[in-house]
């Protein structure tokens, strides 16, 4: 099933972030709140939103920083999918 968002919503797919403590442990994405890296997988069109002109920055294959409690969570096929508008995203990483 392929999801298709509409306006300015983008489709992210949280990615596996390890963090590595001072002392040596690695602490797996598990263990640590909810993740705010994120793939972009899918990008709405944009356009007309709230009376505003919407211009779609983000493409699909970026990775992006998001708001902590941003967006609204699906599992769709097994995998989990985040759902945010285009503002919630914060930085696009290169």
């Amino acid at each position: 099933m392929k999801i298709k968002p509409l306006a300015d919503r983008v489709v992210l797919k949280a990615t596996e972030i390890e963090e590595t403590t001072k002392s040596g442990f690695i602490i797996t994405s598990a263990s640590q709140e909810k993740p705010q890296f994120s793939i972009v997988v899918a990008v709405g069109p944009g356009g007309l939103v709230d009376g505003n002109q919407i211009e779609m920055i983000v493409k699909e294959g970026d990775k992006v920083i998001t708001a902590k409690y941003a967006g609204t969570e699906v599992k769709i096929d097994n995998e989990e999918y985040t759902i945010v508008k285009q503002s919630d995203i914060l930085a696009i990483v290169e």
